[in-house]
């Protein structure tokens, strides 16, 4: 009798033909990689305010308005939070931590804009409290809102 190899033949995959799997969406995968790059551009101090800018500028019309009076309000009320980039969207942070964000709609396919905070804000009320905002618009009442939840956040 002689010995013989056994060969292995492949795992045949479970996915259908032409169908992808269950993995990250391209957007996902899209802010994986921003999320890379921004690191190697912090380790170099490009990581700043000239990057959120450049992520404000390139968000559609209707969210770049946003972005551009958010940036205004966060840095008018909390002088202290660094602009910077967070997953390729502006955002601002204190030591380092992300404190604030703002997503575009565009960024996951959404039908809104979102304005988020991180645990690291001071946001705390009780046993609940919201952390993200859904935008479809600024009116001068949003605007006060955002400027008064940046200053509790940081304090």
């Amino acid at each position: 009798m002689s010995a013989k190899k056994a060969t292995r033949k492949p795992a045949k995959s479970t996915t259908a033909k032409g169908k992808t799997g269950t993995g990250w969406s391209p957007e996902e995968r899209a802010a994986a990689k921003a999320y890379a790059k921004e690191l190697k551009e912090e380790a170099r101090g490009a990581n700043d305010e000239k990057a959120a800018l450049a992520a404000i500028a390139e968000m559609p019309p209707k969210d770049r308005a946003m972005g551009k009076r958010i940036h205004a309000i966060v840095k008018a009320s909390a002088p202290d939070l660094a602009p910077k980039t967070w997953y390729g969207m502006p955002a601002y942070a204190k030591d380092g931590k992300v404190i604030c964000f703002f997503q575009s709609a565009d960024k996951f396919k959404a039908r809104y804009a979102t304005f988020g905070f991180n645990d690291d804000a001071n946001l705390d009320a009780g046993s609940m409290w919201p952390t993200s905002w859904a935008l479809t618009k600024l009116t001068a009442a949003d605007e006060k809102k955002i400027a008064a939840l940046v200053k509790k956040a940081v304090r």
